[in-house]
């Protein structure tokens, strides 16, 4: 499909354009993309299975906005028969995934031991204990590997970013291969990815705001019942507490999903020639 696009690349839609077009998706469908979260987050109290229908529900929402950008409008009731026959991969996914955060973190502490090691044997090894200036040196290097580290598990976080979009959509795709596939997407677009990404969640920045303001309420107020030892007061703070987080996540997630269906659509329509319809017409 590649060779669809002839000799003149597409430009990709600028930051703006995507977020903004997110945003259209999500106000077109916000009742049902809202209760599909919600629904998504109830699960979360299930464990494994229900965490995997947490992915795939939330993934869903992805798959019917990527539908209304090719023209190609699905039902709840048909998408979600797609994604629950995939449940399992979005485990298996969701399991890769973890497992390449823990080898991440692992890399990390490796790192930083091992340059550890060798700051000690510098110092140890010149006599200079009680010189500031070799440690304000070390300092500026460990300062340095910080940044190193922190970009280099900011780009690879990207690359797996739109892990969920291929099992979603996608025939012929399984939880390993939805891995590969997210990371040859994303190629060569990573700081856009990554820059769109920080502008949705600063978009969602007034939700977050108000709850941690209600939050804040909440624990004034119930902090001196609590530590009266008033075991329904504490089940009354939990169960407003997780009525907050998941009714504002339920706003939330939605639009981290439907802006990541439009980088999905824009990425496969320059690489793959996917049709252009976004670039013509008005979401």
């Amino acid at each position: 499909m590649a060779g669809n696009l002839g000799s003149s690349p597409i430009q990709p839609l600028d930051v703006g354009n995507v977020v903004s077009a997110g945003m259209r998706l999500y106000r077109a469908h916000l009742k049902d993309y809202y209760l599909l979260a919600l629904k998504a987050y109830v699960w979360l109290f299930v464990p494994v299975y229900g965490w995997a229908k947490f992915y795939a529900l939330t993934s869903l929402i992805s798959r019917l906005a990527f539908g209304d950008l090719v023209n190609q409008p699905e039902s709840i009731s048909s998408g979600q028969r797609f994604v629950n026959s995939r449940l399992w991969q979005f485990l298996l996914a969701m399991l890769l995934l973890f497992l390449i955060s823990i080898g991440m973190v692992i890399g990390v502490i490796i790192v930083f031991g091992i340059l550890g090691l060798i700051a000690a044997l510098i110092v140890n090894g010149t006599g200079s204990q009680n010189n500031p200036a070799i440690y304000i040196f070390l300092g500026l290097i460990a300062f340095v590997i910080i940044i190193v580290a922190i970009v280099a598990i900011l780009w690879l976080s990207t690359r797996f970013y739109l892990v969920n979009l291929p099992l979603a959509v996608e025939d012929n795709v399984d939880g390993a291969t939805a891995i590969s596939r997210s990371w040859e997407l994303s190629q060569g677009n990573v700081w856009r990815i990554l820059l769109i990404s920080f502008v949705s969640v600063l978009v969602t920045t007034p939700v977050q705001i108000v709850v941690q303001i209600l939050t804040t309420i909440l624990q004034i107020i119930f902090t001196p019942l609590i530590q009266d030892g008033s075991a329904v007061f504490s089940l009354i703070y939990f169960a407003l507490i997780m009525a907050v987080s998941f009714g504002s996540g339920a706003l939330i997630v939605p639009f981290i999903h439907t802006t990541k269906a439009v980088i999905y659509y824009d990425l496969r329509s320059r690489r793959e020639g996917l049709g252009l319809k976004l670039r013509d017409r008005e979401i």
